[in-house]
């Protein structure tokens, strides 16, 4: 991956990643629970992940749970100071397809020593709120991740799923790196905190960065302006979420060495103005 200043963003105004980094959800099993059918096939993701520059990985304890963290730990080293690794607290998985939240102290606690065990490492680099849990206070919830911070456990804290005032309620506790909230060329609904964030240079990482292949009316669009660049719908996807704003850092998953590296090349695809326009409407 060829970089140039426009490819990278320094989250936390520090740790300078390529901007176009790589979910790990989907090296688990079916219904992101329990190991992938093969799990050397995961671990081959995420080395050539590794070898191709991509150097931000997202993941949480909840996928699995804790088996995406611990193939990371077992096939990156998390310690390296050119790889961002990057987990989440705070919503559980479980057999039912459910995502509950859970954002209890003690429970953070917990999660992070086990997060930090399964990476094989002692500092997560950017540890992530999973989603506000409605059964606890916000505020004492983003005080724990200060606190996991000023205790050395996390270098730089981010949230997840947040409105643009928990925003500003959780910058009163603590230095806000990031925001993964869901956002893609179909779904734009959080775009005024994807302007706080840039207002603030917090870096932005949308989930479901390609609406899971389901662009709604910007279909027909996405797929004339992917045949004009001999590109898939979903690269197309993925280069104007990077041209929208310097501040986003799209993190596509896959548990396929083939689709990973047609995600990358997303990144080397420039659209004109006036497609960006037509996606932007």
């Amino acid at each position: 991956m060829v970089a140039n200043e426009s490819d990278t963003f320094d989250i936390g105004g520090e740790l300078t990643v390529h901007r176009l980094g790589f979910g790990a959800m989907r090296l688990t099993g079916e219904d992101i629970i329990g190991p992938p059918d093969d799990e050397d096939v995961a671990r081959d993701v995420l080395r050539r992940a590794d070898e191709i520059g991509v150097d931000l990985i997202d993941t949480a304890d909840s996928y699995g749970p804790g088996v995406s963290e611990r193939l990371i730990g077992e096939t990156l080293d998390a310690d390296r100071d050119d790889l961002v690794v990057a987990s989440k607290a705070g919503l559980l998985r479980n057999t039912d397809g459910d995502w509950p939240t859970h954002g209890d102290p003690d429970y953070l606690r917990n999660a992070v020593l086990c997060s930090l065990d399964r990476l094989r490492t002692d500092t997560i680099d950017l540890y992530q709120y999973h989603r506000p849990d409605p059964d606890t206070d916000f505020e004492e919830a983003v005080s724990t991740f200060a606190e996991m911070k000023d205790e050395g456990l996390v270098e730089h804290v981010g949230l997840s799923n947040v409105t643009v005032e928990q925003l500003e309620l959780a910058e009163d506790i603590v230095d806000v790196a990031t925001v993964q909230n869901e956002y893609n060329v179909a779904n734009r609904e959080d775009e005024r905190v994807l302007e706080a964030c840039e207002e603030k240079g917090i870096g932005f990482i949308p989930w479901f960065p390609m609406g899971g292949g389901d662009l709604d009316e910007r279909a027909d669009t996405v797929e004339e302006i992917a045949e004009a660049h001999d590109a898939t719908s979903y690269q197309v996807a993925l280069a104007w979420l990077l041209q929208h704003s310097d501040v986003i850092l799209p993190i596509p998953g896959t548990g396929s060495v083939e689709h990973l590296e047609e995600n990358v090349a997303a990144s080397q695809l420039e659209l004109t103005d006036d497609e960006m326009a037509r996606l932007s409407e």
